[in-house]
């Protein structure tokens, strides 16, 4: 029998300096927090095969999803639909904080970025694929 995965999900993203970190991975869905700098940015990718819900814990930003954009806050949520290009940008002073699931995986499991370079890098070398069944 499985265990309770338990995160109070605000209190660990906040505590979370990096820019991207894996919190747990599922079968079906991938849990991560990230921390987007003042004035950095997810930059602009498409996700072909995975939706994407974002949570904002702290700061202000603007989320660009297919083709629109709309200002994003605490508390605010977006939905990426896989296929969808997408990018959001901190647009305050403060660090933008938030978590996302992905459905299905995208990143290796407990992957941990410090920073938005470490994280192209990783991804460009193949380092930061997801789990696969075998």
């Amino acid at each position: 029998m499985a265990s309770v995965i338990h995160f109070t999900i605000a209190t660990v993203a906040e505590e979370s300096p990096d820019f991207r970190r894996v919190l747990w991975t599922g079968k079906n869905t991938q849990l991560v927090v990230m921390t987007i700098p003042p004035g950095g940015e997810i930059g602009e990718e498409v996700h072909e095969d995975i939706d994407q819900i974002l949570t904002f814990v702290s700061g202000v930003g603007e989320a660009k999803v297919g083709g629109s954009t709309k200002k994003v806050a605490q508390g605010d949520l977006v939905v990426v639909p896989a296929g969808t290009k997408h990018n959001f940008l901190n647009t305050g002073p403060n660090p933008l904080v938030l978590y996302t699931v992905y459905g299905p995986p995208e990143h290796a499991d407990g992957a941990v970025h410090h920073t938005k370079e470490e994280a192209d890098e990783a991804e460009e070398s193949g380092k930061d694929e997801p789990p696969t069944e075998d």
